[in-house]
């Protein structure tokens, strides 16, 4: 087991004001193949500069270098026993990134894509998509290059309790607590958080996203779909648009997808597609609740393809190893994954006449598509605001835990959608462009980063 501290503070001699550019070299040097992350830290250092720089005591501190840099890195091999009886080797990964405003907290994803940089890059986000829910969480992401997919029932158990073997000397409810993502559902969190009991003999809240039986938060599952749709709600009504009757593109036919297909269905909306790693459907009639239901079943309990969704309904089109970004359609929201719009998609959107993009996955647009989405003067928010709804419930779920209670779905639903209206009003405040276009970029992330730096500044510089 390796694990790296970050933690070393050198402050440049003369350096008055921080440039983003200068900054992102500097890192890109030093971690020139973690491509993900420097992606990432780019596009929020480029938003940020103007107000970072209003602030002489932050560069000062050097705070710009410890926010982006990790504060460690937990890597690990995790042995399990396969099906035959062999012993099968992964990788595992928990990148706890910054504790300023309270215990890390971050998703654990499973899957094949899983490295280094795709893992910083996560974390680094989730700092400041969890500051932006104004619950006190810090941000870290974990996981490992096993896929779920293929694998039994007990293949699965096994690999989660190896896992978890290795990384619960790390975790606990006030230091940092996991949570599921890509690849990692009810099973795998369950079979992880029977492990963590096992070994240490405590029932406590060390992960989210559990189920109901045994501390789970109503609305978890549904909460970043939810959450995503909430948000894009709120854009809308900035241009008096109403999200009734709009036709809608979805990627993904994961948790996310399929919560936001079920909530644009219950506001009115007609989503048209969704999506998995071979291909995607397009259904001119549109996916309602009973087609929602199939596809619910199809990918949750029978872990089958989208492709066998043209199966089921006939007048659906499946375009194998395609992206649905070439449909016409009013609103377009990625919830598969990092980096599936790129420049020459973002151009068919607007082609189409696209006029909102609401991002479910975490930064699913390149900086070229975002660049024509904002010079094309269209409603865009990033996945750090707009399905910041997901660790928002976690973080409700967190104090569901510490005060042994159970809310009702009423009062978990009222919370979430209070938490992305105050969201989005920060979004507005710090992105509103003197032309009165609202660059949701730039108000996440200012909004964001002023919360951790002032915490990081009061605590001083051992942080």
């Amino acid at each position: 087991m390796c694990i790296y501290n970050y933690k070393t503070i050198i402050i440049p001699k003369g350096r008055q004001f921080m440039k983003a550019t200068e900054v992102v070299a500097k890192l890109q040097q030093q971690f020139p193949h973690q491509p993900e992350y420097i992606q990432a830290v780019s596009q929020v250092l480029g938003t940020i500069e103007e107000e970072y720089n209003k602030h002489p005591e932050f560069e000062k501190a050097n705070l710009i270098e410890r926010l982006c840099i990790p504060d460690r890195i937990i890597q690990f091999r995790v042995n399990w026993i396969d099906d035959k009886g062999n012993v099968r080797t992964n990788m595992g990964y928990r990148v706890q990134h910054n504790n300023a405003i309270g215990p890390y907290k971050g998703g654990i994803r499973f899957h094949s894509s899983v490295n280094v940089s795709i893992l910083k890059f996560l974390a680094f986000e989730q700092v400041f998509k969890n500051s932006l829910t104004t619950l006190p969480m810090g941000g870290a992401k974990g996981g490992s290059d096993f896929s779920p997919r293929g694998k039994s029932n007990g293949e699965v158990m096994r690999f989660c309790q190896a896992f978890m073997r290795e990384l619960w000397n790390y975790i606990g409810p006030d230091t940092d607590v996991p949570a599921g993502d890509i690849g990692v559902g009810g099973r795998e969190v369950g079979y992880m958080f029977g492990q963590y009991k096992a070994l240490t003999h405590q029932f406590v809240g060390i992960l989210t996203g559990k189920g109901q039986e045994f501390g789970g938060s109503l609305i978890r599952p549904e909460a970043t779909g939810y959450g995503n749709v909430y948000f894009l709600e709120n854009m809308l009504k900035t241009r008096g648009i109403n999200l009734a009757g709009k036709t809608v593109l979805v990627s993904g036919a994961g948790n996310v997808a399929q919560y936001t297909i079920e909530k644009l269905i219950q506001l009115g909306a007609k989503p048209l597609t969704c999506s998995d790693s071979d291909g995607f459907v397009y259904d001119p009639d549109g996916i309602d609740a009973d087609k929602l239901a199939y596809i619910m079943e199809l990918k949750n309990i029978e872990r089958g393809r989208i492709k066998e969704y043209a199966e089921e309904y006939p007048n659906a089109q499946y375009f194998p190893g395609q992206r649905p970004w070439g449909i016409k359609a009013d609103i377009a929201t990625p919830c598969a994954t990092q980096n599936e719009i790129n420049g020459e998609d973002a151009q068919k959107l607007i082609d189409n006449g696209v006029i909102a993009v609401s991002e479910g996955a975490n930064m699913p647009s390149t900086p070229e598509a975002v660049k024509i989405f904002q010079d094309n003067k269209i409603l865009y928010c990033p996945g750090k605001a707009s399905n910041a709804g997901g660790v928002a419930v976690s973080g409700l779920e967190m104090s569901q835990n510490s005060e042994r209670l159970h809310w009702t779905r009423e009062e978990v639903d009222n919370y979430l959608h209070r938490i992305m209206n105050d969201i989005h009003e920060n979004c507005v405040k710090y992105g509103t462009q003197a032309d009165g276009y609202i660059n949701y970029v730039k108000g996440a992330n200012v909004a964001g980063f002023l919360k951790v730096a002032k915490a990081m500044m009061a605590q001083g510089v051992g942080m």
